[in-house]
């Protein structure tokens, strides 16, 4: 088992990577902490891997806030007494174009709030998940931070200013946090997934999907236990000399024009 006796925070971990991060650490030994706002499914994941002879547990938590991430993150040291890993994979879209312009004049443009939202949970959800973790890792002297980019934070993506915005900014973040954290022993790395099959992707068109498997030069999407496989070695000591890197985990692709 790679990550026995390690205790694991999963941000957004009730669906989707998360999920399957969740499960595949806890396959491993990892004691998990799922930290979500799908209190129905993050409770069922959490009984079902408790159901298996795992040990989690399923937290009520809004990574845009400072109080909850603070209090949850203390509630689970004192249940557990340490914190080992933490993967900031919380994230949403609200897509649109900086401005739209057809017939000589402004159609659409992105919002402030379109804009705003995404920045909140991307990017301040991370920095504050990573704040109160490293307060608990310092003083260990170990630990290990994962943060969840995209191919489209190297590549940049048409109709995701915000999205984009946030992926470059969490990448900029890790190499900061690899310099700062280091000589504390806690490594810092980011996941870069390429097209995945979540569940909100396999609810789009098949036209749009059989586009994604073309862009792709593996010729498929990748399947949210590819991530979990990228997260679990980097969490491990198999990546005990890695620090400041972002796993492109796409199939090759290099999103165009």
């Amino acid at each position: 088992m790679l990550l026995e006796n390690q205790t694991a925070v999963i941000t957004g971990g009730a669906n989707g990577i998360g999920r399957a991060v969740a499960a595949r650490f806890s396959k491993e030994g990892a004691r998990i902490a799922i930290w979500d706002l799908a209190d129905e499914n993050g409770q069922e994941l959490a009984a079902e891997l408790n159901h298996q002879g795992a040990s989690a547990l399923y937290q009520h938590v809004d990574v845009t806030s400072a109080e909850q991430v603070d209090q949850n993150l203390s509630d689970l040291m004192e249940k557990w007494g340490q914190l080992d890993i933490l993967i900031n994979n919380a994230g949403i879209t609200h897509d649109g174009q900086l401005v739209k312009f057809k017939e000589g004049e402004v159609k659409k443009r992105m919002t402030d709030e379109m804009f705003d939202s995404v920045i909140d949970v991307n990017l301040k959800g991370v920095f504050l998940c990573t704040r109160a973790a490293a307060e608990h890792m310092i003083p260990q002297k170990s630990g290990v931070i994962l943060n969840a980019t995209s191919v489209v934070g190297l590549d940049g993506n048409f109709g995701q200013t915000n999205y984009v915005a946030t992926k470059a900014g969490v990448i900029g973040m890790t190499k900061v946090w690899a310099r700062e954290l280091g000589r504390y022993g806690i490594r810092v790395n980011a996941v870069s997934p390429g097209f995945t099959a979540t569940e909100m992707v396999q609810a789009m068109p098949e036209k749009v999907l059989q586009s994604m498997r073309q862009r792709t030069p593996l010729g498929r999407l990748g399947q949210p236990e590819d991530m979990a496989n990228a997260y679990t070695f980097l969490a491990s000591d198999q990546a005990s000399f890695i620090s400041g890197a972002v796993l492109r985990v796409d199939g090759g692709i290099v999103i165009g024009t």
